[in-house]
């Protein structure tokens, strides 16, 4: 009739609406939940590698920077390759590109470190299971029974820009690493019973005489 009108609703926005409801608590516990298992993995992993402090672990972004720096790869440059892969992965038709590149960074710490457990590139074939894969080797490398050893070849990035200088106090310098900081012995200070260099324009001590 003429005046009226009619709005006609088959159910489809309830039925959508409803499953948004129960979609996104389940969601949301599923994100948790894998942050909360991969954290404690991670935790497990930086105990072998002769990381300091259990909290390095449950730091969201700071955990993954960590993980970089026993991959041998500058926290800073991953820092900067997966913000910028984020960002640009948004950009329509070709944005896939940038989105395969951070995931090429993330595999390449992790091969660097699963050869420090004495894992060859294979273990990385649990990265294209979705979701879970990451976990999964995660998991390996923290419950395996394989002990970490960082004395293995030099990555063949070690001498650009993508080679770790960075030194955080509490993370073990990686073989190979080429720093100028201060710390602990192994943790980019001079080593056990080293002796510091003298300041400029001194005269060195003598050395000690023999102990008998």
């Amino acid at each position: 009739m003429s005046g009226s009108s009619y709005t006609y609703d088959d159910g489809n926005g309830f039925a959508a609406l409803a499953f948004l409801i129960v979609l996104l608590p389940l969601l949301l516990i599923s994100i948790f939940a894998g942050y909360i298992i991969s954290s404690f993995f991670l935790m497990k992993i930086f105990e072998k590698a002769g990381v300091q402090g259990k909290w390095r672990a449950w730091v969201p972004i700071y955990n993954t920077l960590v993980a970089a720096k026993l991959g041998d790869v500058s926290p800073w440059a991953y820092l900067i390759v997966v913000v910028g892969a984020s960002v640009l992965s948004n950009i329509p038709v070709i944005g896939f590109v940038f989105g395969l590149v951070a995931l090429a960074a993330s595999v390449v710490v992790a091969w660097r470190i699963g050869l420090k457990f004495g894992k060859d590139w294979p273990l990385l074939l649990l990265w294209l299971i979705p979701g879970v894969g990451t976990l999964i080797w995660l998991g390996i490398l923290a419950f395996g029974s394989a002990r970490w050893n960082p004395a293995i070849a030099s990555a063949p990035w070690a001498n650009t820009i993508a080679a770790d200088k960075t030194v955080w106090d509490g993370v073990p310098v990686q073989p190979g690493q080429q720093v100028t900081g201060t710390g602990g012995p192994g943790y980019g200070g001079p080593a056990t019973g080293s002796t510091p260099p003298p300041a400029p324009g001194t005269t060195p001590p003598p050395p000690a005489p023999p102990q008998y």
